[in-house]
């Protein structure tokens, strides 16, 4: 895979790059699983502890948003959703791992080509089990306020939950994705997704719709 570099000068914030749309064309009419995010973290200068307080269903709502979008989205491509996954992993106890315990954030390393052992071959059995050659994982999920970085000593900004005084959304969702091919165990593409919003969810929904341009 061959990865773009940002050119910027020393002592700047590097220019994002641009959120690659999802490769549809390439895996169209097959099946591909939706892995569960096992990764979410957020800046404290956003103060959503209180929406992220509790990991387990963060998780669970960052996973339905991402599947049901992507399902809709493009539907050319037969997808498995992380529930059908954990099923799939319930059924041979034995020698599948969960998918919901495996460390795929460790996938958000723009450096990895090829997935590393153990994690490659809990991949590849169980997508041997649900069936299908690729799998589509969120990395990480991590939510930054928009805009350059507070200088040392300087405030973070303006707290997210006082009256907005500019129309410009508190948070911004970075949503890092890969796909993978689990027969060769290697990143076939990767991007992170970006998009603002008010409160976690729709921004996270912004990002993901990111993936799909052209739509509304």
């Amino acid at each position: 895979m061959v990865a773009a570099a940002c050119g910027h000068r020393a002592g700047q914030t590097p220019t994002p790059k641009p959120t690659a749309p999802l490769p549809t064309a390439a895996i169209a009419g097959q099946q591909v699983s939706i892995f569960p995010l096992t990764l979410v973290a957020a800046e404290d200068s956003l103060h959503w502890e209180t929406a992220l307080a509790d990991r387990e269903a963060s998780l669970a709502r960052a996973d339905s948003i991402i599947g049901t979008l992507i399902k809709v989205r493009a539907p050319e491509v037969v997808w498995v959703l992380p529930a059908e996954l954990r099923r799939a992993a319930r059924r041979a106890p034995s020698v599948a791992t969960d998918p919901d315990r495996m460390s795929t954030s460790l996938l958000r390393a723009e450096n990895l080509d090829v997935v590393p052992d153990p994690l490659r071959s809990q991949l590849r059995t169980l997508e041997a089990i649900a069936g299908g050659r690729y799998a589509l994982i969120p990395a990480a999920l991590i939510y930054r306020r928009p805009g350059p970085a507070p200088a040392a000593g300087q405030p973070a900004g303006p707290d997210p939950s006082a009256p907005r005084t500019t129309d410009h959304p508190p948070g911004l969702a970075e949503l890092s994705l890969v796909l993978v091919d689990v027969r060769l165990g290697r990143i076939s593409w990767r991007t992170v997704a970006r998009g603002a919003g008010d409160d976690p969810w729709s921004a996270l929904t912004r990002a993901v719709k990111s993936l799909t341009p052209g739509l509304p």
